[in-house]
């Protein structure tokens, strides 16, 4: 009779006991920035700037925490691509539990009227490699949260705040000319689509400005975007342009690579003054 009874307070235990994905709640008044990349040289621009590092490793990944104008923050490098992005942003978010998770790095453009060193600040995220694969044409489609199994919006969005934010501050930055002579670097805001391939194809750029409405491509922000969505974390994803996914685009982002990571970092940086100051 006893094994009774207590077998069936735990199966009433499991049955009232909400999922993982339903309780990953933010602690009430986080105040820690994250803020990731997926190259060295992203992210050690940041941590240049870091005040009072601190080193902790966690699953062989190593994330620094500290203070970046006047915020505190949690800096990592997530590696290439979407899974390695999706794997540092969940260790990020389970760990340190920031009240917001930034992205910095470069992209290719897609917008043909950007150039290299342009800043595309990113109001929404989609896969561009994800959906139905037919003899004509990838159709790209939305996810699935798999706590719910419903599906995620195609476009995750950035968070409004911190939109507005980084397009505030960004009127103030004094970027980097990757070509002298050429105009100041352009600030638009605009959809990035994302996909584990480095994109040298003019057909593919065509594409994704025409039926996906995208500004820039890269390799990790909507896994970093779905992660967050799914968690209820807040994001945003910066990109400056090295090329223009095109046929040049190895050749350009040699050229181009640095002046690119110094710009997207600069308006990180503001952003992060700005959320220091606001909370």
């Amino acid at each position: 009779m006893n094994k009774t009874i207590l077998l069936l307070l735990v199966i009433l235990q499991l049955a009232t006991t909400p999922s993982q994905a339903q309780t990953t709640a933010r602690p009430a008044g986080a105040q820690t920035t994250a803020i990731l990349g997926a190259y060295g040289e992203e992210i050690t621009l940041l941590l240049n700037a870091v005040e009072n590092k601190k080193e902790i490793v966690i699953d062989h990944l190593h994330f620094t925490e500290g203070t970046l104008n006047g915020r505190k923050v949690v800096v990592a490098l997530t590696g290439i691509g979407k899974v390695n992005a999706a794997i540092t942003t969940t260790l990020v978010i389970d760990h340190f539990h920031p009240a917001e998770v930034l992205f910095s790095g470069i992209a290719g453009g897609v917008d043909p009227a950007l150039s290299p060193g342009d800043l595309v600040i990113g109001n929404r995220l989609a896969y561009h490699d994800f959906g139905t694969l037919t003899d004509d044409s990838l159709k790209p489609d939305a996810t699935r949260d798999p706590a719910t199994t419903k599906k995620n919006p195609q476009y995750f969005p950035c968070n409004d705040t911190l939109v507005n934010i980084a397009e505030n501050v960004s009127r103030h930055l004094a970027l980097e000319k990757p070509i002298e002579g050429r105009p100041a670097p352009r600030i638009v805001t605009g959809a990035i689509v994302t996909g584990d391939v480095f994109v040298t194809s003019r057909s593919a750029t065509r594409r994704f400005w025409q039926d996906m409405q995208a500004e820039a491509t890269d390799m990790e922000g909507a896994a970093v975007a779905q992660t967050c969505w799914q968690q209820g974390v807040p994001f945003i994803v910066i990109r400056s342009l090295s090329d223009a996914a095109d046929g040049e685009a190895e050749k350009d982002i040699a050229r181009f690579y640095r002046a690119a990571a110094h710009n997207a970092a600069m308006l990180v940086i503001a952003i992060t003054g700005e959320l220091a100051h606001k909370r």
